[in-house]
């Protein structure tokens, strides 16, 4: 008789499935992942159906690619097409640097020390046993994996709890404030993708009182998430995060900020990725004139916004609530 299975992180998943899917040349397939990469195995020998670890496993393999990670399939040789013995693997060559990327010595240094953070120690029990399974059949591991870790530590505990609810297609509630809003309200969503953009996690899904698709930072719920019994059609889910992704494009496409920034700064280094040249600086687009204007105010002086005044006025604001913070402290302002 099949016991509980035993719930893994849906982030630490991802990981193992990665993984995987980079520790061999030739690709797994869907029945080798289903028994072999943890978080799925620990379903299968539960008793978990088939169907229901396909279903996982198709999420999972667009949630990957939504976030910029290039996963493979590989069909049939006679026929490409055919897919039902299909491979899937993330080649290794999509992760190697360009031939014309250098580093400084200074910057070596720091890779160097972040390097040795990380060693054979840092692949998990569960990841060691998923490798000797998939070796047990017979595929190749092209190169030990050093350096990935099953365990992601995210800042916003939100997360696990709607990646859950996506899964198992759940309603939640939480509470979420608002950009601009002084107290938070109360949300029903039925969640669909979880997107990263910008480097923040976004939920994306039907909001059920405003009987519209919206978008959620998450770093905005202030409660905890609460899974509902009412249950959604996860034929929603598809495409879900394609759409979200493009509707986080069109917004930051229409909101460019003309930024100056002092050159070698970590201002510089950290906008320059999103940024388009300017006449008298950058334009760099951005989504929420809150959150942005919160990240260029870190900066402090190596960033000056030039326009929209919004973004300027923002920005401006939360300088002269630090300087008040700090005006009273031993050492502060006058």
């Amino acid at each position: 008789m099949a016991g509980p299975p035993i719930r893994t992180a849906p982030e630490e998943r991802l990981v193992n499935l990665v993984v995987a899917l980079l520790a061999t040349e030739q690709g797994l397939t869907k029945d080798a992942i289903l028994t072999s990469v943890s978080g799925y195995r620990e379903q299968h020998e539960a008793g978990a159906s088939k169907d229901a670890l396909e279903k996982m496993f198709e999420r999972d393999k667009e949630n990957l690619r939504a976030l910029g990670v290039p996963v493979q399939t590989i069909g049939d040789a006679a026929d490409p097409l055919d897919l039902r013995d299909a491979r899937y693997r993330v080649p290794t060559a999509e992760y190697e640097l360009p031939e014309d990327i250098s580093f400084t010595p200074a910057e070596l240094a720091l890779l160097n020390l972040a390097g040795g953070v990380w060693s054979e120690s840092s692949l998990s029990v569960q990841a060691r046993s998923g490798l000797r399974k998939i070796q047990a059949l017979g595929i190749d591991v092209d190169a030990p994996i050093v350096g990935y870790s099953p365990r992601i530590s995210l800042r916003e505990p939100s997360f696990a709890p709607l990646q859950r609810a996506i899964e198992f297609g759940r309603v939640v509630e939480f509470d979420y404030l608002k950009a601009g809003e002084h107290a938070a309200r109360r949300r029903r969503l039925q969640p669909l993708a979880l997107v990263e953009y910008d480097a923040r996690w976004h939920v994306f899904g039907n909001d059920l009182d405003q009987r519209a698709e919206r978008t959620f930072l998450l770093s905005r719920v202030v409660s905890d998430v609460r899974l509902t019994r009412t249950r959604f059609d996860p034929r929603l889910r598809d495409g879900a995060g394609e759409r979200a992704l493009a509707g986080l494009g069109e917004v930051a496409a229409r909101q460019r900020a003309l930024l100056e920034v002092v050159p070698g700064t970590e201002a510089a280094l950290r906008l320059a990725r999103r940024a388009q040249p300017a006449v008298q600086g950058i334009r760099v687009p951005y989504v929420d004139v809150h959150v942005f204007a919160d990240e260029l105010a870190s900066y402090g002086p190596e960033v000056r916004v030039v326009e929209p005044v919004e973004l300027r006025d923002q920005v401006v604001r939360r300088l002269e609530a630090v300087l008040a913070a700090h005006a009273g402290a031993p050492g502060g302002a006058a």
